[in-house]
């Protein structure tokens, strides 16, 4: 296996590896089930469970699908955003690129599971799915806030500042110029791919919430 493809098999590893961290840590199932129990019967719930359990495979299936196609959209953009800009690079360092910078968000995981596991231990299934550490929406309060904002209170954290941050980077560094230079393509190319994708987010939740 190329080296190259490293990274990427190893941020799929981890990927999974945090997942079932906070699954187990955090007991999901027993939130998963009272959550249903309420509209349920204990029966369906137990059902439910054990096809998922069954089913689980095909989640560790999509990891590497999703991880691969969200750094190849995201190299695309790069590759796009670096054109306009007149400067030349492969599309292959861009990739790389992405899949380096994409370890920002396991730190989300580490967080969100020590956040759960040390500090806030009395917790509900929607407390955990709202939750996003550092960002605007822990800030206002999933509570009481529109379904159609929550997505994009999420978006606006810290995470999210370092990962442009470590694009801009490894950008500038594969162009051999200096960070800000790297800052103008991720902003330019990424930052109005990620407005889209926000406005886009919110517009669905808006119309079939």
């Amino acid at each position: 296996m190329p080296r190259i493809y490293t990274p990427f098999w190893l941020l799929c590893l981890l990927t999974v590896a945090l997942g079932e961290a906070n699954k187990w840590l955090l007991n999901l199932d027993a939130l998963v089930y009272h959550s249903l129990s309420e509209q349920l019967t204990a029966a369906q719930v137990t059902a439910y469970l054990d096809l998922q359990k069954k089913w689980q495979w095909v989640g560790y299936a999509f990891v590497p699908v999703f991880l691969a196609v969200k750094t190849v959209l995201i190299a695309t953009v790069l590759y796009i955003g670096s054109f306009f800009f007149s400067k030349e690079i492969r599309f292959k360092q861009l990739w790389h690129i992405a899949v380096q910078a994409e370890f920002v968000f396991l730190a989300v995981v580490v967080v969100k599971l020590g956040w759960f596991y040390f500090f806030q231990t009395d917790y509900t299934l929607e407390d955990i799915q709202y939750f996003y550490p550092l960002s605007a929406l822990n800030i206002v309060g999933y509570k009481g806030l529109e379904a159609w904002f929550v997505y994009p209170f999420q978006v606006l954290n810290l995470f999210e500042i370092a990962y442009w941050l470590l694009l801009a980077y490894l950008l500038g560094k594969a162009l051999q110029t200096h960070t800000d230079e790297g800052l103008k393509i991720v902003a330019a190319s990424y930052g109005s791919a990620l407005l889209l994708w926000v406005v886009a987010v919110m517009f669905f939740v808006l119309n079939y919430s």
